[in-house]
């Protein structure tokens, strides 16, 4: 593949997914620099991965893969030099570009979803996003039925926990 080729892809894929690079990518940084930090990272290994996609799946499963392996990654590497002992949940959150378009619920939701494992995470993310089981299962490298059960269980902590928030339910 030619160089030419791989930036013409490269452009493609990154002005048709944008937007779901944006959400892992504010789903596992909290803040401006991090997410930064995070999106090129991101966008360095899709640049890279490019001449090994075999269209073995569509171009967004391949995609969401890699943006949520390498911000796995990029959690695990930054807990490893980070020396604060101020807990995650405590720093204000950055979910959206306009603070006057968050919606109370929709905040609390995605703090919910930053405070699961990355598994349960990256699930939560998938299911948002419209994708099946059988994607979910792909990406993430588990069984359809994991998925179902691993889903099934994240939904009951979450109605169990807006329940207590007097949400009455997400």
């Amino acid at each position: 593949m030619s160089e030419l080729e791989q930036n013409l892809i490269f452009n493609k894929w990154l002005a048709q997914h944008k937007a779901l690079l944006f959400k892992v990518v504010r789903s596992y940084a909290r803040t401006s620099m991090d997410q930064d930090d995070l999106f090129q990272e991101i966008i360095i290994q899709v640049w890279h991965s490019i001449p090994s996609f075999r269209q073995e799946s569509s171009n967004t499963t391949w995609i969401y893969r890699i943006a949520l392996n390498t911000a796995i990654k990029w959690v695990n590497k930054e807990r490893k030099h980070t020396h604060t002992n101020q807990p995650l949940e405590h720093l204000q959150p950055i979910l959206f570009e306009s603070v006057s378009q968050i919606d109370e619920r929709l905040t609390w939701l995605y703090e919910e979803i930053y405070k699961l494992d990355e598994i349960d995470k990256s699930l939560s993310l998938l299911l948002l996003d419209g994708f099946s089981y059988k994607e979910m299962a792909t990406i993430l490298g588990i069984s359809e039925s994991n998925v179902g059960v691993k889903i099934n269980r994240i939904k009951k902590q979450l109605i169990t926990k807006s329940k207590q928030q007097d949400y009455h339910g997400i």
